[in-house]
């Protein structure tokens, strides 16, 4: 029996984005049991997934020796470290089973922030790139986008909200303004003339976000689910919008991964380092400077200060780019 251990402990974005690869071993290997093992918070963007046997949980303050042994007890045939960090090198250490690894190109990433010389050669997604830790499997692509399974009580959580705020029928447009790193927000005001300019095209904003965003969401002219909804919940709001404007971010990845086309606002970052939205409807807004990438996560402040990267993108630009989706 061939079961295999398929190790991603977190973000939102890199945990979606191992989905192709999870679609793909069921497909060449449908009697295979696949055990997805993340950190609990992560938990429901796998939970739902039926190409997983199971999902298991690193739980809060829980060490990787525990996690080892419960992981053990599984007898695993193959183990894929898609994280490559010192806890997962770890539980290659603690669970015996035949384990590979991908190249995260951290030299190439380097070169290119810092120099600004490309050694990456032909860009490749990172979804792409976890398929070499299953070379031993027979995998392949198969050109499809992320996944992200939905459980009814979310579904109908999130008609329940749009009902009470009669919009069980508008046509939606999801905004998600926040970012863990500040130099991949977009300005609030350019928020706010989107949100006119999305009105006035007939389309109803609907800002969303995690609890950190609520400050941001406080401050633009639209109804908020900041802070309210799940993970689970927001991708069900995603699913019901027709277009998702995102940084990049988790929210951009967990739309593609419910079919909603995405408007993407990239800064800091390029597309070198394999995150754009793959294989699903989209458009990428940019500016190529001299001065990108400045960083591969984004970070604090502009080292340049003045953050042209994405205060040059228009509002005009992103409205166009709406309706060009929604057509």
């Amino acid at each position: 029996m061939l079961r295999v251990l398929i190790v991603r402990f977190s973000s939102i974005g890199d945990v979606l984005l191992t989905t192709p690869l999870v679609r793909a071993l069921r497909r060449r290997h449908p009697d295979a049991e696949l055990v997805f093992v993340t950190k609990r918070a992560m938990f429901p963007l796998v939970s739902d997934n039926p190409h997983l046997t199971l999902v298991a949980a690193l739980e809060p303050g829980e060490g990787v020796t525990h996690l080892a042994g419960r992981l053990r007890a599984l007898a695993p045939t193959h183990g894929l470290d898609l994280h490559g960090s010192l806890r997962s090198v770890a539980l290659r250490a603690l669970v015996r089973a035949r384990w590979a690894g991908y190249r995260k190109r951290k030299l190439a990433r380097t070169l290119l922030v810092a120099t600004k010389v490309d050694a990456y050669g032909t860009p490749t997604p990172v979804p792409e790139r976890y398929f070499e830790a299953a070379r031993r499997l027979d995998v392949s692509p198969d050109g499809g986008a992320p996944e992200f399974h939905l459980g009814p009580a979310a579904r109908d959580r999130v008609a329940s909200w749009l009902e009470e705020r009669g919009l069980a029928t508008a046509p939606l447009v999801a905004l998600a303004p926040g970012a863990a790193h500040a130099t991949k927000r977009w300005a609030v005001r350019h928020w706010i003339e989107l949100i006119d300019r999305l009105g006035a095209q007939g389309l109803q904003p609907v800002v969303l976000g995690g609890p950190g965003d609520r400050g941001i969401a406080q401050q633009l002219p639209a109804p908020s689910a900041a802070g309210e909804f799940s993970l689970q919940e927001t991708g069900a709001l995603l699913a019901r919008s027709r277009v998702v404007v995102s940084g990049d971010t988790g929210v951009m990845h967990m739309a593609t991964g419910v079919g909603a086309p995405v408007v993407a606002l990239f800064g800091p970052t390029v597309a070198q380092f394999g995150f754009f939205p793959y294989r699903a409807p989209h458009t990428v807004l940019q500016h190529d400077l001299a001065c990108r990438p400045c960083s591969s996560m984004g970070s604090a402040r502009c080292p340049h200060g003045h953050h042209r990267c994405l205060e040059s993108i228009a509002a005009a630009a992103v409205a166009g780019a709406v309706q060009q989706l929604v057509a």
